[in-house]
């Protein structure tokens, strides 16, 4: 496995219900790769299904001999439908039918350089005008994008990068696992994550690349974790922030939040950044809860 993304290992626990998710999003940002991705992990997936029929798909998946693991991809193809879609929920609500919805979104520039490339017309769209129905389907989508429980910004993800992501969410965490965390360290200079729910600055911590010998060695070598441990700021820093998740963790679960996405930045995403996501990891896994941890910009230039 590349250096940059590290899967940290955990105990799998066997499945005791049903696994439904809301597959939606903005078009262009790679649902119909998501759902493929899915299927091979072995979801039962349904694209564009009436949200009328929502509550009886998830009705079928937790009968007898139902599908283990469903997903249901809804979007704006629906036409009238979509509007529906609170009305579909709610009925899963009154199933008591556990659900979560995976929400995918890109730029504007990454979106309409997509459709450019694929010359596909966006639903929404008047004539030619892309950017016009993006901007109208981001507004249709905003209060669904609220209640996601998890977001994946796929700008400048390639389709691989966006089958990792999803084999890495959802192969390690079915609902009965917990909360799902995932670290990931950037560069401020490349751009914060658009997906993050925490996001941490760590460019007060003194930088490794004014240390000579430091500057072209990764954050996951020995001597810059070193030269970042040492400092009388980092052990203050971690000791806080350990002490202020140990308190919102726990509010987190007990919410039914199934996703937790932390991202940790220094300048260049090389050297701090990598530090502090590796210890966190740590921090996640000795709780005995699954974290992946990915270092974004670790082989920049």
């Amino acid at each position: 496995m590349p250096e940059a993304t590290r899967k940290l290992p955990r105990k799998k626990p066997e499945p005791e219900a049903p696994d439904f998710l809301i597959v939606t999003g903005l078009s262009g940002a790679g649902r119909s790769e998501a759902a493929h991705s899915l299927e091979d992990l072995g979801y039962f997936v349904v694209d564009n299904l009436p949200p009328a029929l929502i509550g009886k798909m998830a009705e079928l998946a937790a009968g007898s001999g139902g599908p283990e693991r469903v997903a249901i991809v809804a979007d704006v193809r629906g036409g009238v439908f979509f509007s529906e879609l609170n009305a579909g929920l709610e009925q899963l609500k009154d199933l008591k039918i556990a659900y979560r919805i995976l929400f995918l979104e890109a730029s504007d520039a990454d979106l309409v350089n997509r459709f450019e490339a694929t010359r596909r017309r966006h639903p929404l769209a008047t004539g030619s005008n892309v950017g016009e129905g993006i901007r109208r389907e981001r507004e249709m989508m905003e209060a669904l994008r609220g209640d996601a429980d998890l977001i994946i910004d796929t700008s400048a993800m390639s389709p691989n990068d966006l089958r990792d992501r999803i084999r890495e969410t959802f192969a390690l965490a079915p609902p009965e696992a917990g909360l799902q965390v995932s670290i990931v360290s950037f560069g401020y200079k490349y751009g914060v994550p658009r997906d993050a729910d925490i996001v941490l600055d760590v460019r007060f911590l003194p930088n490794p690349y004014w240390v000579q010998k430091l500057r072209p060695l990764p954050g996951t070598d020995q001597r810059v974790r070193g030269y970042v441990h040492s400092q009388k700021e980092y052990g203050e820093f971690m000791k806080r922030l350990r002490s202020l998740l140990e308190f919102t963790v726990p509010g987190y679960v007990a919410e039914g939040k199934s996703y937790l996405s932390i991202a940790v930045g220094c300048t260049g995403g090389r050297h701090r950044s990598v530090v502090v996501a590796e210890e966190l990891g740590t921090f996640f896994l000795k709780k005995g809860m699954p974290v992946t941890v990915e270092h974004r910009d670790l082989h920049r230039e």
